[in-house]
Formats: structure tokens, C-alpha cells, sequence
């Protein structure tokens, strides 16, 4: 080790031999020397005396003789740490992290110290955190406190996540699982956006469906005048009842056939407008032609299925007023229908997704029931309130347009107000055809409304269930919620 010329060790003393610097001593004794004349041999060589008093470490300054130049007052050092300060690019630094380091623990010194302080071998920094003139004020050590301006955070680190992106919307719909709200708005917007294809494909089907319905109303509407009279036995009143109730059961499964038949004849320009490809009727036509056998046989039997179900429930009913007890026949008839038509809403709606599902996976009949019937499992009540939502809102549009083309059809055939309520309307052919054009307008306007929500929740459903969204991004070239670096929520 090597002598470093104004640097005393600490627990020196002046010895008490004569004050002249440099006297010969014997071998025995050590000598003593200034503070400014350093220590020969190291740590090997002890100090003669020590003060009976010693003031408490770190809290004392060495004395100097009067010959010697007084130092500036400052901590003990460790013998092995360096006098000189730490250089900047030596010291620890972690520009641009929101933390700074842990200061270095006591036992520790500064790679590449000074004279006699190798690494690790004195006691971590002399003097302390924010001494006065030790360090740089970029790096913390000298400047007021811990961690000075240099430990700032950067910009854009620190702060609280901004949250997922957005979804991609290159359609009518964000991919993502939908709410109700967005469910209905993109129907609609379909409507709008491809209004031409859609509004053609439901103004067919209510032109064939307006006149199936006029057509039963206006052959069997005559039979129904037995329950005004008073007369009518009570055979002649339940007959009456019944064909009425078969005829307004035929009037809402023709309903319920155009309405699936739109939903799967929208289907594709649903799944268009998704993607935010345009749409034509000749592409709907290619796309339909492949699977209409089967369309046709789906959209006849899933209606027949509801059908058959309240059929069934009345049944034993029916039986027993045939069989001469005709009220208790007739209570068991209602009873028994009530609770077949909870049983068929039931599995209507499980099966309600089927005709997206033939359109769009190219399934069998069997098959796109038992997708449907998938698709709804655990979700039947938030799909049937969509549905049940959707056909209010239907209905009460179809009813504002139908209702001023039925008063001007009581106008036109002379049948006022009071005719409608005591019974007397003369409700013909030309009061029928009259109504029936607002029962026109009113499912063109309709029916793409109760189509679409059908469509975008087995698309909805499939999002939630099998992350139809990354495919669907995929197809319309759009980066999707799972393929950039942002998580996935």
C-alpha cells in the first residue's frame, strides 16, 4: 500500500516526543508524525498513544500542529475510502426510472476507490447522504436530501395505464361482446346503410305474407258472427271459438314463418355488414340458392314445432268439452294451452338461432338446431329478453303505421268508430285490402328490425363463446383486440 500525502488515519494522536518533524526515534518506538506527512506502512503500524478521551466516532476531527495547515473540517473516512470524490460516471444512476435505487448499505465502497479501498472493502460513503459538496447535483449525493433532479420520472413512465384500445369497428358493430344498445343499433344501421337489399328482400315477404293473412280473414271472418248472437247454443258458440282461434293461430304462424325467413335471408347481409363489405342482391341470391332446400324445410318446421307444442297442451281440453262438458273442456283447454306456451316460448327460443346458423356455418337442419341450442345454453334469458324487446318495439312501429290506414278503411267503407265497438263493422274485402297495405308498410319497416337483432346475437353470442371477433378481424383486414400488443380484456 501506498502513502497518500494529507490524509490522516483514523485514531491517530500526536505522540508526546520532541515536535521536531523527522527525528531520528528508536527502532522500538514509532514515530510520530504530522497529519500532513502521512502514515508509513499502512494498517500495520499502530499509533503509540490514544486519548483517554475519545469523542464519539464520526463526530471528531483530527488535531493539527500549529506548523501545519489547518483542513477544512469534515467526517472521518474509513481507511479505505477514497478522499477524493466519486466521480459522476462511476457513482450509480438510473436516468429515466420512475424509483430511484436504494442507497448503497454501510460495509460497501465505490468500485475503483482510492488508495487502500479496493471494492467492498470500507465502509459505504463517509459523508453520508446530502453533504455539503460530496458529489454531483445531477446524481443526488450532494444535493439537499435523497435522490436529487436527476431521479425524476420521464415522461410516460409512472403513470396509470390508459386502458385496452378501443375495439375495431370495421362495420355496423365494434368486435367485441355487444350490449343491448348496440345490438339494436347496428340492425338499424344496416337497414340504413343497405337499405335498397334489405328493404326489397322484407317488402316480398310482406307482400306474400299481408296476403295469405287477408285471404284467411276475409273467407273464415264470416264464421265468427255466431258470438254476437245471443241465440247460439253453446255448441255453435265453442265451434265459433275455435275456428277463431285457429284462424288467428294460422295468421300468426304465417307471422312467424315470414319473420324466420327474413332472419335467415338477412343473415348474410348482416355478416356483410359486419365486415363493412358492400352488399348487392345478386350476391344474396348466390349465397341463398345453396341452402334453400333447407331454408324452406327450417323455416317451416321451427314455427310448426311452437305449433305443435300448444296443440298438444290444449288437446285434452278439447276432448273433454267434445265429450259434453263444455265449460269444464273449455278452463282445461285454456289451462292446458297457458302452460304448452310457456313450454313452446321455450323452445322457440333455444332454437331461434338456427336459421343464422344454417345461412352462415352451411349446417343441416339437425345440425343448425343443435347449434342454436349450444349457442343459447346459459344465455336463454338474456336472449329471449333481446328477442321480446325487439318484437315490442316492432310491434308498437307496425301498430303507429297500421293504424291510420285502418281508420282510413273505416272512412272509406262507411264504418265509423261506433260500429267497431258495438260489433256492427261491415269488415269486407275492401276494408281488408285497405288495412293491409299499412300491414305492408309496417313489416317492410319491421321485419329488417327483428331480423337483424337475431343475426347479431348469434354473431354476439359466438364473439362471447369462440372469439369470433379475431376471425372476423382477421377477414376485414383490421388489426383485432388479440393481435397487437395490447392485453386482451
Amino acid at each position: 500500500m501506498t502513502d497518500t500525502p494529507g490524509w490522516a488515519s483514523p485514531g491517530s494522536a500526536p505522540s508526546d516526543g520532541p515536535d521536531t518533524p523527522g527525528a531520528a526515534q528508536p527502532p522500538e518506538q514509532p514515530s510520530d508524525r504530522s497529519p500532513d506527512q502521512g502514515e508509513q506502512g499502512g494498517a500495520d503500524q499502530a499509533p503509540s498513544k490514544w486519548s483517554k478521551e475519545q469523542p464519539p466516532a464520526g463526530q471528531w476531527t483530527a488535531p493539527q500542529p500549529p506548523s501545519a495547515p489547518q483542513p477544512p473540517p469534515q467526517t472521518p473516512q474509513s481507511p479505505q475510502s477514497p478522499q477524493s470524490p466519486q466521480s459522476p460516471q462511476s457513482g450509480p444512476g438510473y436516468p429515466g426510472w420512475g424509483t430511484p435505487p436504494p442507497p448503497p448499505t454501510p460495509g460497501t465502497g465505490p468500485q475503483g476507490g482510492g488508495p487502500g479501498g479496493g471494492p467492498g472493502g470500507g465502509p459505504g460513503y463517509g459523508p453520508g447522504y446530502g453533504a455539503p459538496g460530496y458529489g454531483a447535483p445531477g446524481y443526488g449525493y450532494g444535493g439537499p436530501g435523497y435522490g436529487g433532479p436527476g431521479y425524476g420520472p420521464p415522461a410516460g413512465w409512472g403513470g396509470p395505464w390508459g386502458g385496452p384500445p378501443p375495439a375495431a369497428k370495421p362495420g355496423v358493430i365494434p368486435l367485441r361482446p355487444l350490449g343491448i344498445g348496440e345490438i339494436l343499433d347496428g340492425a338499424v344501421t344496416t337497414m340504413r346503410t343497405h337499405w335498397r337489399t334489405v328493404l326489397g328482400i322484407c317488402l316480398a315477404l310482406a307482400v306474400l305474407t299481408e296476403l295469405v293473412v287477408v285471404l284467411l280473414q276475409g273467407l273464415y271472418l264470416d264464421n265468427t258472427a255466431v258470438l254476437d248472437d245471443p241465440s247460439a247454443t253453446p255448441e255453435e258458440t265453442l265451434r265459433a271459438a275455435g275456428g277463431s282461434m285457429l284462424n288467428s293461430s294460422v295468421v300468426l304462424l304465417v307471422t312467424a314463418i315470414a319473420a324466420i325467413a327474413a332472419t335467415a335471408l338477412l343473415t348474410p347481409v348482416m355478416s356483410r355488414s359486419v365486415l363493412g363489405r358492400p352488399v348487392t342482391a345478386g350476391e344474396i341470391a348466390r349465397d341463398v340458392r345453396p341452402q334453400l332446400p333447407r331454408l324452406c324445410g327450417l323455416t317451416l318446421l321451427l314455427p310448426l314445432i311452437g305449433a305443435a307444442i300448444i296443440g298438444l297442451g290444449t288437446l285434452p281440453g278439447i276432448l273433454v268439452a267434445l265429450g259434453g262438458a263444455t265449460a269444464g273442456g273449455a278452463a282445461l283447454a285454456v289451462l292446458g294451452g297457458m302452460a304448452a306456451s310457456v313450454l313452446a316460448t321455450w323452445v322457440v327460443v333455444r332454437f331461434s338461432l338456427a336459421p343464422p346458423a344454417l345461412m352462415l356455418e352451411k349446417q343441416s337442419i339437425r345440425k343448425a338446431f343443435a347449434r342454436s341450442a349450444k349457442l343459447v345454453s346459459g344465455s336463454w334469458w338474456r336472449v329471449f329478453g333481446i328477442q321480446l324487446l325487439a318484437r315490442l318495439i316492432a310491434g308498437i312501429i307496425g301498430s303507429v303505421i297500421a293504424v291510420p290506414f285502418t281508420v282510413l278503411a273505416g272512412v272509406l267503407t262507411g264504418n265509423g268508430i261506433g260500429n267497431f265497438l258495438d260489433g256492427t263493422a261491415d269488415l269486407g274485402w275492401s276494408f281488408l285490402m285497405i288495412s293491409g297495405i299499412g300491414g305492408v308498410i309496417g313489416s317492410t319497416l319491421t321485419l329488417p328490425l327483428t331480423a337483424g337483432v337475431t343475426s347479431l346475437l348469434y354473431i354476439d353470442l359466438r364473439i362471447r363463446r369462440e372469439a369470433l371477433d379475431l376471425e372476423l378481424a382477421r377477414a376485414a383486414g383490421v388489426e383485432g383486440p388479440g393481435s397487437g400488443t395490447a392485453p386482451r380484456s
